[in-house]
């Protein structure tokens, strides 16, 4: 049997070691993210022939991270494969990129069947463009930013573990507002984006606050994901202040991204708004995720 159990921050520089052996690009591959969802989605994990695999509740079914790391990799998926089967069960691949399917078509040819979903897939955007805004396509990005500025009664700054408080309150004041349209969904974000100013400086966070006058009117929180690529977890802003969103976005890659050549947005869960939110800043690539269920 692969003994799972429990994320604890314990485990931060072991399971952080093992994903930067992989280098990928998919949010979900960084140690805060699942740390972070692990109440919400049963998260655990497993050190299996040096490799490190997660398995977590996706819609009611056990999925599996392939093994990462690297360690003995075939070894670590065939004792999950002989777990699952013993248990009468099929084993399910979740969080699969590209490198993924081939490594599993060289591996375990015709044993598996593969499907997708477009929610799922990140959003990964060149840094450069973010922090400039450059070109006709985000002129609109400029201008609200420039509406943003009007009076130039503003100031950005890096957040510190003790801005939890005040973090908070701003998270009290975006329930509030959204009170009509609140649903599970929020509620687990609310949840998640709480656990993580609680963890601020456990999980080495960075987070930005973004003020106009003395008003908290965003933040953001994020970190380095892979060797060219920063990821942002969590963006919140008042939806009432013109240009709160777009300079949040941008004041946060002008002060954390700036050594990475790409930022990950992550996903847009199937949401219209947000996909539309998301495709408006044209990102440079989409990572596709797969998943992979094996025949019994």
């Amino acid at each position: 049997m692969v003994d799972f159990y429990n994320l604890s921050l314990n485990d931060r520089e072991w399971i952080t070691h093992r994903l930067l052996e992989d280098d990928r690009q998919a949010c979900e591959y960084s140690f805060a993210n699942n740390f972070l969802w692990s109440d919400i989605y049963g998260a655990k994990m497993a050190k299996e022939q040096g490799c490190l695999i997660f398995r977590f509740q996706d819609e009611k079914k056990c999925c599996y991270t392939i093994p990462i790391g690297a360690g003995n990799r075939r070894g670590a998926l065939d004792a999950v494969l002989e777990m699952e089967r013993a248990k009468g069960n099929d084993l399910v691949l979740s969080t699969l990129v590209r490198s993924d399917l081939e490594w599993l078509e060289q591996n375990y040819p015709g044993m598996y069947d593969v499907q997708t979903n477009r929610n799922d897939y990140d959003y990964v955007y060149s840094t450069e463009k973010l922090s400039t805004l450059a070109g006709r396509k985000l002129h609109g990005k400029r201008n609200h930013i420039a509406r943003f500025k009007d009076g130039g009664n503003w100031r950005y700054r890096e957040m510190m573990p003790e801005d939890a408080g005040e973090c908070m309150r701003f998270l009290d004041m975006w329930k509030a507002n959204e009170s009509e349209n609140w649903n599970e969904e929020m509620e687990n974000e609310l949840h998640v984006n709480r656990k993580a100013l609680r963890n601020l400086a456990d999980l080495v966070l960075d987070g930005g606050m973004l003020y106009k006058g003395e008003k908290l009117v965003a933040f953001s929180i994020g970190e380095p994901l892979n060797s060219n690529t920063y990821v942002v977890h969590i963006e919140k802003a008042l939806a009432e202040v013109q240009g709160a969103y777009p300079m949040i976005n941008q004041q946060f890659v002008l002060h954390h991204c700036q050594e990475y050549e790409y930022v990950n947005r992550e996903e847009d869960t199937g949401d219209e708004g947000l996909r539309k939110a998301k495709l408006s800043y044209h990102p440079e690539l989409l990572v596709e995720k797969f998943q992979a269920r094996f025949h019994r």
